[in-house]
């Protein structure tokens, strides 16, 4: 090949890496010659529950429509969202996962010229999306590895269109209250779009982290984004929504695929929102999970980053890749977060008691080697 085509990329795009996932299990196996049944996967904060029972039925009345293109406008989910969230259904907007949303306000609000503005140790979509359109990333450096709201209203200048904050956020887990998400929205530039990814949000329970919903009434610039890849288990047929003004939902579907959200997913989606047990025993099985891990890193004598989504963050006191290799070899796959600036930290899903015990036998294993 005599033509470099990456030099004939975008600037922003020659200087990305590739989004990394999670190892599948079935990689692993063949890399390793083991038996898939017997490993166990924590790397991808998936909820170990399986789906809802009543997603996979409606999933299997979808299928004599398959030869059929999907609700290019989603009108059943849409509905059930802007009921059960307090907004009309053109403030609403569905995403091929809600990595679609974000990659969908990059597309609508950042070119050359432009910067967004994000957190150090923040997810890793956000520099992606950024640079793919060729605007600038300002990335703000965290405060106990959690978001500093105040450095990163001081970094927004007259080229900020965007800033994207989690909260639950990720891979840290950290968070903030609602009164600093009140007076970081009450202080952000009308002009500058803020993205609240709320995609671990279900996770929360009680006051400790704000609803973004709440606030969307006073603030024309804000945008929240879900998902129901985590607490509701549907990751595999990726699909999220963003909620925002229906002026900035119409400006996103100018430029959203069409059918971007396959009718599985579109009626597994609705499903699962509507069924409340599945989610209390999500929230069930995590709460138990987060418990019997920082109960076995306290044995280890590991700490960790205090977290509210479905993971947590384990200080190993060293490189965390040969951890993460020696660990794959005992059939345990998690995830090193060194390209997330966090070389000591393994990102740990919350799994089954049986996959939490398996992982902390392992670690400890592994460490004492």
């Amino acid at each position: 090949m005599t033509c470099d085509f990456l030099a004939l990329a975008q600037p922003g795009v020659q200087k990305l890496s590739p989004y990394v996932p999670g190892k599948p299990v079935d990689e692993l196996a063949r890399e390793l010659g083991l038996d898939p049944a017997g490993i166990v996967k924590l790397a991808s904060n998936e909820n170990p529950l399986g789906p809802s029972p009543k997603a996979l039925q409606a999933i299997a009345a979808e299928f004599s429509e398959l030869t059929r293109y999907p609700d290019g406008n989603g009108f059943a989910l849409k509905s059930l969202l802007a009921e059960r969230c307090g907004v009309q259904v053109s403030q609403v907007t569905l995403g091929n996962g809600s990595n679609d949303i974000l990659e969908l306000v990059a597309r609508a609000y950042l070119a050359p010229g432009l910067n967004a503005v994000f957190s150090e140790h923040a997810f890793a979509v956000y520099p992606i999306a950024t640079q793919a359109v060729g605007a600038a990333a300002k990335v703000v450096p965290a405060k106990e590895y959690g978001h500093d709201l105040e450095a990163m209203l001081a970094a927004i200048d007259a080229q900020t269109r965007v800033v994207f904050i989690a909260n639950p956020n990720n891979p840290t887990g950290t968070w903030f209250g609602p009164q600093t998400l009140a007076n970081f929205l009450a202080r952000v530039p009308e002009q500058v779009l803020v993205v609240l990814d709320e995609a671990y949000i279900e996770y929360a329970e009680g006051e400790e982290l704000p609803d973004g919903l709440d606030y969307l009434a006073a603030h024309a610039n804000l945008l929240v984004s879900r998902t129901f890849s985590k607490a509701y288990g549907l990751a595999a047929l990726r699909v999220g929504y963003g909620i925002s003004s229906a002026q900035i939902a119409d400006v996103l579907n100018r430029v959203r695929q069409p059918f971007n959200v396959n009718s599985l997913a579109l009626a597994a989606a609705c499903a699962a929102f509507d069924d409340a047990d599945y989610l209390a025993e999500s929230r069930r099985v995590n709460a138990a999970g987060m418990a019997q891990l920082e109960a076995g890193f306290r044995q280890l004598g590991l700490s960790w980053i205090a977290s509210k989504a479905n993971f947590i963050a384990v200080d190993l006191g060293q490189p965390g890749l040969p951890i993460y290799q020696a660990l794959l070899g005992e059939g345990v796959i998690v995830r090193p977060v060194t390209n997330y600036g966090m070389p000591n930290y393994l990102r740990v899903s919350i799994g089954l008691p049986e996959e939490n015990a398996r992982f902390l036998a392992a670690l400890g294993k592994v460490l004492a080697a």
